[in-house]
């Protein structure tokens, strides 16, 4: 009787696994894997371990982040989180690792968000946060197309993820979306004349623009208005 599934020989999968709450517990313990993305959808396990593009994800996740930290440590907002940073809501039987997450110190502070502590870790120490963040940011990759612009939106929507940020930066049209939560559902942030969308989580515009470099690279400045 198999007890696991093997994925490419470098993530294992045990097959017990029969609730958010059964993944969860895994994802918090010694055995979970160190690589790949693995999220928890609705009764689904999605696996990816496609290595990340380096210009139209990498470089851009990297503006984002510089942009994003800038006002976080300025304004004192709270914390800004990337890369294997899990969040779990119940309520919406979601647990995944977003590209980019921002949690406010409000957000803690009234239980709307609960830092999560590694099993048997030293007090402190946290790798989990339970329940829905001020501001989820994904970048669509070529092995997440479907997940990133249905699946997970509707998961962000359910768990009450009160703004989501979509972009897709691999074809010729640069795809960049914010999305703020409305009855349970998201609705498109309106465009001004200059192409900047509002962002309720900072309190300004955002435009992302993009250009090729002398070598024939992508390279992303997000304006602020």
């Amino acid at each position: 009787m198999a007890t696991s599934v093997l994925f490419e020989e470098q993530v294992e999968i045990p097959l017990n696994l029969r609730s958010l709450e059964d993944f969860r517990r895994w994802a918090l313990s010694a055995s979970f894997p160190e690589r790949g993305r693995i999220d928890f959808l609705a009764g689904r396990i999605e696996v990816d371990i496609s290595p990340e593009d380096f210009f139209c994800h990498g470089v851009l996740k990297t503006e984002l982040i510089g942009v994003f930290m800038k006002r976080v440590k300025r304004d004192s907002m709270g914390y800004l989180l990337t890369d294997s940073t899990r969040v779990s809501c119940p309520n919406a039987d979601l647990s995944v690792e977003p590209d980019i997450v921002f949690v406010s110190h409000r957000a803690i502070a009234t239980g709307q968000v609960r830092l999560i502590a590694k099993a048997s870790a030293e007090p402190g120490r946290y790798i989990e946060l339970e329940g829905p963040p001020d501001l989820v940011v994904e970048i669509v990759s070529d092995s997440s197309v479907g997940k990133d612009t249905r699946r997970l939106p509707a998961a962000y929507a359910q768990a009450g993820v009160g703004e989501f940020w979509l972009i897709d930066a691999r074809g010729r049209e640069l795809r960049f979306e914010i999305h703020h939560l409305h009855n349970a559902a998201y609705m498109a942030a309106q465009r001004d004349t200059d192409g900047f969308q509002s962002s309720t989580v900072f309190g300004c515009m955002f435009r992302l623009d993009r250009t090729l470099t002398h070598e024939g690279h992508w390279s992303f400045d997000l304006r602020e208005k």
